[in-house]
């Protein structure tokens, strides 16, 4: 697929993949055109760098991680050093409490709007809060 498509199907800028393609996170085939091919496994990859993006991680360290989550497996580090792993610790811990907050902000949201919804059914009033 080439770059819009790629960039339509996954919600991400054709300028943010190119310098996701500079950071080598993404690798595009080149046509002979020179226009960007992008193989379909690229839409999940593109995904999973958003997450990460959104969770903290820095590109050169997403880098790293990318090929472990294709097969996780037969997860593996190069010469994984005590800077990195302690990174990966912090990041994970840093996510884990994230995830804490957005299931309490989910819950807090289902609850108000469970509460307004019984209010208008027993024709109460709604949105007084």
């Amino acid at each position: 697929m080439r770059i819009g498509e790629l960039s339509h199907r996954t919600g991400t800028s054709r300028r943010l993949l190119r310098y996701y393609e500079e950071q080598g996170l993404i690798v595009a085939e080149r046509a002979a055109n020179g226009y960007r091919h992008y193989d379909e496994r690229y839409v999940d990859r593109v995904l999973q760098i958003r997450g990460l993006l959104d969770a903290g991680l820095p590109t050169r360290v997403i880098r790293r991680v990318l090929p472990c989550l294709d097969t996780p497996g037969t997860i593996h580090f190069p010469n994984p050093t005590a800077e990195m792993l302690a990174a990966l610790d912090r990041e994970r811990d840093r996510m884990t409490e994230r995830i804490a907050v957005l299931v309490r902000n989910r819950d807090a949201i289902a609850a108000y709007v469970d509460e307004v919804r019984r209010g208008d059914a027993s024709g109460g009033e709604s949105g007084t809060r």
